[in-house]
């Protein structure tokens, strides 16, 4: 219940305030917006930058891959061929 008091005590305070200190409200508005601007682009692009990163990465990781199933593949038919030839081996001696 306090906490419901004190914050709407808070917001008359915020409200009385900004009718009485408006002017310098915008002084710091225009201040500071441009600032967050400039933050909020450069970090818009550093994240941007790193996207591309990460779909290249993955694209590299995606052929990688399939290079390497294909040859687990390869392997299994060597596999399969020598077992094959072994058998075949194994009933001419018996």
């Amino acid at each position: 219940m306090m906490s419901l008091f004190g914050g709407i005590v808070a917001l008359v305070l915020g409200i009385i305030g900004l009718i009485f200190w408006w002017d310098y409200f915008i002084d710091i508005l225009q201040g500071t917006l441009p600032i967050l601007f400039i933050l909020g682009g450069a970090l818009a692009t550093y994240l941007g930058l790193e996207e591309l990163k990460d779909k290249s990465s993955a694209e590299n990781y995606n052929d990688q891959t399939s290079e390497l199933k294909s040859e687990v593949e390869n392997l299994k038919e060597e596999i399969k061929g020598l077992k094959e030839e072994q058998k075949t081996k194994g009933e001419k001696i018996q």
